[in-house]
């Protein structure tokens, strides 16, 4: 066992606390993770917005670390204490599709990374914290997660950086690279650019689209969207954004808002493919003549196989042509409700925070 800094929620109104809480050792198949940084996801709020039942929370939340093994459980082969590691979505690792190679599709998906489980943090009283969720919760200064989603990766890179890439830098260049396989001279319109669709910005730019078209309602984030590689950005709040945005190949909504997504769905033309990846509550709505010639999809974490995926982030950024730690803001531990308000206003694109 280790006693550690973790931020917990209690309450879907109330502020992170940050508690000394303890872990337990890691069992059979699992890694003790010395987190170096950890990012702030739009799915982490989803913990707020009292849908996964009455006792998900107290929780400790968090889903993009980094860190160093600091303890390995036994079976685990492909790890070893001072390894870094990048944190990702988990997997049973034993369905049809893991073992096919994409465990994105694994058929527990949901029980492994939303329904959060305990038993492996208690906070200062003895009682249980929900401390699984996306298999680490690594809103702290350590996590327990599997063998199966942590991903080792090379010593030489900052690890405070790398966190976001395990699920939202992960999920807006793997929709763009994965999914829509986006080829040189194609043109692609991004609803929101938030991280995941700032990163679709930069993969789209790396894939040589002839037209990058960022729509969002916020003037700074359209303006940051160009300075990234947008080769226009249309505000989204204007009555005629499909007018502004025009007809486009592909188009990729991160908002999860049923107009945004309405519009991204309305520009394509045909054939044309719109990824969905927004986690809102609100059902989208469409005229089924309107689909003619048309793709929709839903997708999670970008279609992506982190083990080599991430790796593959990383070598475009030492290469210079995928600079996602532009999207960084910093914030230590202590600091997690201001990071939080500021993503929420969108005055910070990726929030990470750093256990220093």
């Amino acid at each position: 066992m280790i006693e550690c800094r973790c931020a917990v929620l209690r309450d879907v109104d109330a502020p992170y606390t940050v508690e000394t809480v303890t872990l337990a050792a890691p069992g059979p198949g699992e890694v003790l993770v010395r987190i170096v940084g950890a990012g702030m996801c739009h799915t982490d709020q989803i913990a707020r917005a009292g849908v996964l039942g009455p006792t998900f929370l107290p929780a400790i939340l968090g889903h993009e670390g980094s860190g160093v093994v600091a303890e390995i459980g036994p079976g685990v082969t492909t790890l070893a204490p001072g390894d870094h590691v990048v944190l990702s979505f988990d997997s049973c690792g034993s369905c049809a599709e893991c073992h096919a190679g994409t465990p994105v599709h694994c058929g527990a998906f949901e029980r492994h990374n939303l329904a959060g489980g305990t038993g492996v943090a208690t906070d200062a009283a003895g009682a249980p914290l929900t401390s699984r969720w996306f298999g680490q919760s690594s809103f702290g200064e350590y996590a327990i997660a599997s063998e199966r989603n942590a991903v080792k990766v090379d010593a030489d890179v900052p690890l405070e950086l790398l966190g976001p890439l395990g699920c939202g830098i992960q999920t807006g260049a793997g929709v763009v690279l994965n999914t829509l396989r986006l080829a040189p001279g194609r043109s692609i319109a991004v609803f929101g650019t938030g991280a995941v669709g700032m990163a679709a910005v930069l993969a789209a730019k790396l894939s040589g689209a002839s037209e990058i078209i960022a729509v969002d309602i916020r003037r700074s984030r359209r303006e940051f969207a160009v300075e990234m590689g947008a080769t226009r950005a249309v505000d989204g709040t204007a009555d005629d954004v499909s007018a502004q945005v025009g007809k486009v190949d592909v188009s990729f909504d991160t908002t999860g808002n049923p107009v945004a997504m309405s519009t991204a769905i309305d520009v394509l033309r045909r054939p044309g493919r719109c990824v969905l990846v927004g986690a809102g509550f609100e059902p989208l709505t469409v005229f089924p003549p309107t689909l003619a010639g048309k793709t929709i999809t839903y997708v999670y974490e970008g279609d992506a196989v982190p083990h080599v995926f991430i790796p593959q982030l990383i070598r475009l950024w030492k290469q210079g042509v995928f600079p996602f730690d532009r999207l960084i803001t910093e914030y230590p531990l202590d600091r997690i409700n201001s990071a939080e308000s500021d993503v929420s206003r969108g005055t910070v694109v990726k929030p990470v925070l750093v256990m220093r």
